[in-house]
C-alpha cells in the first residue's frame, strides 16, 4: 500500500499542469494514468490535421508560455512537442497503465483509498492520499448516441477520436454525425480526400474565422461581452451571409455568451462552409432511423452510406470509479458548482479541466488547486 500526499488521476494536460504547479510548491504528488503515455488524447486519438483553435497565448499551461517562434495557431505535433518539454521541465513522472477501479473516502483516517489495476500485470494496487484530484477531463470516453437500427448498419462506424485522415475513405459515401469543430473539420478533410461527404446538423451554432475568435478574446479583456458578441456576429454576417438556406442556423445569443453559458464553442471554419455552399458537402437534419446501409432523416429522405463517423462529443467517466463524488460532481461526472467555484469539493477532493474553458481553464484550475492544497498543508503544520 502506497501513501501519497496528492494523487492525480489522469495524465492529460489537466493532470500534468496540476502536477507542475504542485512540484513548484514542493508538494509530493503522483499521477495515475490508464494509458501507456501522457497526453494520450493528443498523441493517439486526434486526427492528423488538427490545430489548436485558439491563439497560442490562450493555450499554454501554467508557468511555461510558448517560445516566440511558435505559430499563432499551433498544429497537433507542435503541441505534443510543447507537452513533451513541459513534462521534462517540471520533472513530471506519471505512473502508466494504471486503471483506477474505485476511490472512496475513509472518514476514520480522513484520507482517500484507491484501488488501482495494473493493466500490464493484472495486479490490484492500493493507494492512500490526503488529496485527490480528478483530471480525467471532459474527453474521457467517446460518446455515440443511441439511434434506432444503428446495430444493423453494415458499413464502418467510428467515433471521431478514432479518425486519423480522409485518405482511407477515398471514393466512399461517408456521413459525419455532429456539427461541432471536429465534425465540420472531419467533413472538410474527407471531401479533400475524395469521399462523397454528408454531415448531420441538428443544432444552431456560430460560424467564425479563427481571426474573429482571436479578435474577440483580445477585446474581452477591455470591453463588455455583449459589445464583443455584437461585433463578432456582424463580422459573421458580412463574411458568411445567411446560412439558413444551407441548413445552418445561428443561435439567438452571441458566440461568447453561448460558450460561457453552455460550454459549446463556435465553429471555426476551415473551408467547410464554402464546400457546403457549393454542394460538395451535403447537409442533412437529424437521423430518425437506420436500416442496414440506408439512413433515414427527419426530413423524410433516405440515403445509402458506406461509413458513419460520429463526432458527437465525449463524456466524463469519473463517476464510474469515484464512489464519493457528490460533494463535487453531478450524475454526469461534471462539476455541480458553476464556474469559477467548480473546482473544489469536500474532503480534499478537486477536479481540473472540467470547466469547459479549454486549456486556459485547465491552467486556471491547476493553479488554484495547487495553491489551495498548499494553504491547507501550511495551516496543518502551524497547528502541529
Amino acid at each position: 500500500m502506497a501513501e501519497e500526499i496528492v494523487v492525480i488521476v489522469g495524465a492529460g494536460p489537466s493532470g500534468l499542469a496540476t502536477s507542475a504547479c504542485l512540484n513548484l510548491l514542493n508538494i509530493p504528488n503522483l499521477i495515475l494514468e490508464r494509458e501507456n503515455c501522457y497526453a494520450s488524447l493528443w498523441k493517439n486519438r486526434a486526427y492528423d490535421r488538427l490545430k489548436l483553435h485558439l491563439a497560442k497565448q490562450f493555450c499554454h499551461l501554467p508557468h511555461m508560455p510558448y517560445p516566440p517562434n511558435t505559430p499563432t495557431f499551433i498544429p497537433r505535433l507542435e503541441f505534443i512537442r510543447y507537452i513533451d518539454n513541459y513534462v521534462s521541465n517540471f520533472n513530471i513522472k506519471p505512473r502508466y497503465n494504471r486503471s483506477v477501479e474505485s476511490a472512496t473516502y475513509d472518514d476514520l483516517v480522513e484520507k482517500w483509498k484507491l484501488e488501482v489495476k495494473n493493466i500490464v500485470t493484472g495486479e490490484v494496487e492500493l493507494y492512500i492520499a490526503k488529496f485527490l484530484v480528478i483530471a480525467t477531463g471532459e474527453n474521457s470516453k467517446g460518446f455515440i448516441p443511441q439511434i434506432p437500427g444503428l446495430e444493423s448498419f453494415g458499413g464502418g462506424i467510428v467515433h471521431s477520436s478514432q479518425y486519423k485522415s480522409g485518405e482511407y475513405y477515398d471514393g466512399k459515401k461517408v456521413l459525419v454525425v455532429g456539427c461541432g469543430n471536429s465534425g465540420m473539420e472531419i467533413a472538410y478533410d474527407l471531401s479533400n480526400f475524395g469521399a462523397s461527404t454528408s454531415i448531420v446538423i441538428r443544432s444552431p451554432f456560430h460560424v467564425v474565422t479563427k481571426e474573429m475568435i482571436y479578435l474577440g478574446m483580445v477585446l474581452l479583456k477591455f470591453l463588455p461581452l455583449r459589445f464583443v458578441d455584437g461585433l463578432i456576429v456582424k463580422l459573421e454576417k458580412l463574411t458568411y451571409g445567411n446560412l439558413s438556406k444551407y441548413g445552418i442556423h445561428r443561435p439567438a445569443e452571441g458566440p461568447f455568451y453561448v460558450k460561457a453559458k453552455t460550454g459549446r464553442s463556435a465553429v471555426i471554419d476551415v473551408g467547410t462552409i464554402e464546400k457546403i455552399k457549393k454542394g460538395v458537402i451535403k447537409v442533412f437534419p437529424a437521423i430518425s432511423r437506420i436500416e442496414k446501409n440506408n439512413v433515414a432523416f427527419d426530413n423524410g429522405e433516405m440515403h445509402q452510406f458506406d461509413d458513419i463517423i460520429f463526432a458527437t462529443g465525449y463524456e466524463s467517466t469519473a463517476n464510474n470509479w469515484l464512489k464519493d463524488y457528490k460533494s463535487l460532481l453531478d450524475k454526469n461526472g461534471m462539476p455541480k458548482n458553476k464556474f469559477p467555484e467548480h473546482w473544489k469539493g469536500g474532503y480534499g477532493l478537486y477536479c481540473a479541466g472540467l470547466s469547459r474553458r479549454g486549456l486556459a481553464g485547465v491552467s486556471m484550475d491547476a493553479k488554484v488547486i495547487a495553491n489551495d492544497i498548499d494553504l491547507i498543508l501550511n495551516a496543518t503544520k502551524k497547528l502541529h
